[in-house]
């Protein structure tokens, strides 16, 4: 999943010797909290919400434009790059959103809840599904025979996740299509392996 196709491409922005009221009653009138500083087409800093609060209440709020309190040199994110990636970055910085450039143009941006939106398709939670915690023994098979397993018994699987934080055997989370499991918990623990919890 790329960025290109979650990232919102109709990009409110502000000119660098706009006011900070102003900034202010944008991201209220909008319901954003990031606002990218653009002049002649070309993004010269960045602005949030939280980096805005510290001059809220101050004697020279009235002064300041946004050349005063953007954030020159902002982390951003090319379109191309891949969902996981931004979603390093924004856990990583501590931030909410990301400025998309595509050869130092604007072209989006890309924020948490757009974020949370791909994860949530991918992992098929919306979905009418079932969740299978599958404990793998190893020494009677992969996961791979596992998921053969349960298509051959004409499952259709949504996901597959793994417990990275499990030091010897792995549990696997396997959502699968709605439908009767109790067939499928027989078979796979007939193979050795341990269904640990359902999930409906």
């Amino acid at each position: 999943m790329k960025v290109k196709n979650w990232m919102n491409k109709n990009v409110v922005t502000i000119s660098p010797d706009a006011g900070l009221k102003d900034a202010i009653e944008i991201m209220h009138h909008h319901s954003i909290r990031h606002l990218p500083v653009v002049e002649n087409g070309k993004m010269l800093g960045f602005v949030t919400e939280s980096n805005l609060r510290q001059y809220l209440l101050t004697d020279i709020m009235t002064d300041l434009t946004m050349s005063d309190v953007m954030i020159i040199n902002p982390i951003t994110i090319d379109p191309n790059a891949s969902i996981d990636s931004a979603a390093r970055l924004i856990h990583e910085y501590k931030i909410g959103g990301l400025p998309v450039l595509e050869k130092r143009r604007l072209v989006g941006i890309i924020t948490i809840t757009d974020i949370l939106g791909a994860f949530i398709e991918l992992l098929g939670l919306l979905e009418e599904s079932t969740r299978l915690d599958v404990l793998l023994n190893e020494k009677e098979g992969s996961i791979d025979d596992v998921l053969k397993l349960i298509r051959s018994m004409g499952s259709k699987i949504i996901s597959v996740g793994v417990d990275a934080q499990s030091s010897r055997r792995k549990v696997y989370y396997i959502r699968l299509e709605k439908t009767d499991v109790e067939p499928i918990i027989k078979k796979i623990e007939g193979k050795g392996h341990k269904v640990l919890s359902l999930i409906e």
